[in-house]
């Protein structure tokens, strides 16, 4: 057999050049997207140094505004949010028949200025727009500040010479100055149209008039992101540029693909530039995409031509778990009331009637005002669902229940469904009910004999199949199919996708309690 001498320096050269293949190949085409497949709409993303910021949506939720972080634009963690209570009134407390489904706070601006994290939204509910500030968006404390009126999607700029400017409408965008510390218009500021038609790149026959301003300052020139319409297409991203704030403005389209759209831009440290967008699907809800860009004569041109890729030049995404969603066993060692920040409540909550140390080890809801409905029952803690598949599932003890309580684990949408118990007199029935058609509908009661219930929830997003099936169990291990399954869709007056939901309210006495002993969720997907 020949042997072949190589020197020590050609084999060090070549494995290093393996080395830097594999690694290329480790990194390579590893995050797919959607980046996340859960609902993370109205995305407003910055880059602090190595590490990158983003604001999103959760409307009716409460605590609300929800601050992520990431290292490398794949894998996020949910680290605080903006607000616990946007406003206390009847629509935010969900009283007097009241509520704000679809409503509570909108697309948020993010901003990083002079050491400081500044995020705004406005909101239809309290008729305001609400500005918040820390100096450590994880830790806080948030300051912070409001004035009138409701601003729409609006974008809030800090130019190089120190003025600071926002930008809002549909359609036709407007610019007014504000005063530098965000408590309100400048008098005598600038104040006009800064774009008759911004939706006219898209064409003249437009259904969604461009709203979802996000102005950038780079290279000396100023660019606008929006998202528009077009009737009969999709949802399509325009771009305006122009060497002024005030103007003249020229635009184009970014993108039209898929629907992707709504967002800006963002760069890394070693000079790659993304866009961050979002794209309506179904019930899971609005679910983020990034876009790779390239600069070509003064424009940001997205996706590989024209298209958004499903690979990307990111590292893997690890998991949602425990990014955004948690498993919660409601243990406490200090005793204490605290919930992990993936729980957000169905609007603002009663503190006084939920506890993690009452029954300690347990979640206790109790009641303490009469309720009609799923979705009018006070003190409701969700947390999203995730897709393409999930499954959440809760142990519950009805052992302090009381006669007409109504408790256990919805998915929560206009059209929703649940699993839960329900008292009459001293007997208790396992039941499956949904909401579909505008009526509730009790779709399976069985008579159930135990105190102790497993329920549980599994969902399928994939493809937009959007089917839910609602299972129980007397012991944790083997798990029954309860009711039909339910065709779950993303309705307007909600404007979110499905949450699955933890609940308990009465329709006769009030002070019944309902234990849960622990959440956990399980994405059905890890390699996706």
């Amino acid at each position: 057999m020949m042997k072949i001498r190589i020197p020590a320096c050609h084999i060090k050269f070549i494995l290093a050049s393996c080395l830097a293949f594999l690694s290329g190949q480790m990194l390579m085409g590893q995050a797919i997207n959607p980046i996340i497949h859960a609902d993370v709409p109205d995305m407003s993303m910055i880059r602090v140094g190595n590490e990158y910021y983003m604001s999103s949506t959760t409307m009716h939720m409460s605590p609300g505004l929800p601050i992520m972080k990431s290292k490398d634009l794949s894998n996020w963690e949910l680290i605080s949010y903006a607000y616990d209570t946007l406003v206390s009134n009847d629509a935010m407390n969900l009283e007097n028949g009241k509520q704000t489904y679809g409503r509570g706070s909108w697309a948020s601006c993010l901003n990083y200025q002079n050491g400081e994290f500044i995020v705004t939204t406005f909101s239809a509910t309290s008729g305001q727009t609400h500005v918040y500030r820390t100096k450590d968006p994880a830790k806080g404390p948030w300051k912070t500040n409001s004035f009138s009126p409701s601003y729409h999607d609006h974008t809030i700029f800090f130019d190089d010479d120190g003025r600071v400017y926002m930008i809002y409408g549909a359609g036709k965008l407007l610019l007014k100055e504000l005063k530098p510390d965000l408590t309100g218009l400048k008098e005598g500021g600038l104040d006009q149209v800064l774009i008759e038609n911004a939706s006219a790149p898209a064409g003249p026959n437009i259904m969604l008039g461009a709203e979802g301003s996000q102005l950038y300052k780079i290279n000396g020139k100023y660019y606008l992101f929006n998202i528009t319409w077009p009737r009969g297409g999709m949802r399509t991203v325009v771009i305006h540029r122009a060497d002024k704030i005030t103007g003249p403005w020229e635009g184009r389209v970014g993108l039209q693909d898929l629907g992707v759209a709504q967002g800006g831009l963002i760069s890394t440290p070693d000079g790659k530039w993304f866009s961050y967008l979002f794209r309506d699907y179904g019930a899971v809800g609005r679910i983020p995409y990034i876009v790779p860009v390239k600069w070509e004569d003064g424009w940001p041109v997205l996706g590989e031509e024209g298209k958004v890729p499903m690979k990307l030049d990111l590292p893997k995404k690890k998991s949602l778990i425990p990014g955004l969603v948690q498993s919660d066993d409601f243990s406490r060692k200090d005793n204490g009331n605290f919930l992990p920040l993936a729980w957000q409540w169905n609007h603002n909550p009663d503190n006084k009637y939920w506890s993690l140390h009452e029954n300690k080890g347990f979640l206790t809801l109790t009641t303490f005002r009469k309720d009609t409905s799923f979705v009018t029952c006070k003190n409701t803690l969700t947390q999203r669902t995730i897709g393409p598949k999930s499954s959440a599932s809760v142990k519950i003890n009805t052992s302090k229940m009381k006669d007409g309580d109504i408790g256990g684990f919805g998915l929560l949408q206009k059209n929703y469904g649940y699993v839960g118990v329900v008292k009459e007199g001293k007997k208790r029935y396992l039941v499956m009910s949904n909401n579909v058609g505008g009526a509730e509908h009790v779709v399976k009661k069985n008579a159930l004999k135990k105190k102790d219930v497993y329920l549980k929830a599994e969902c399928d997003f994939l493809e937009r199949a959007d089917t839910a099936q609602f299972y129980y169990s007397l012991d944790g291990k083997k798990w029954e199919a309860i009711g039909d399954p339910l065709k779950m869709s993303y309705t307007l007056p909600h404007f979110m996708g499905y949450r699955y939901a933890l609940f308990n309210y009465a329709t006769k006495n009030t002070g019944g309690k309902l234990l849960f002993d622990h959440y956990e969720i399980n994405d059905l997907n890890e390699n996706n």
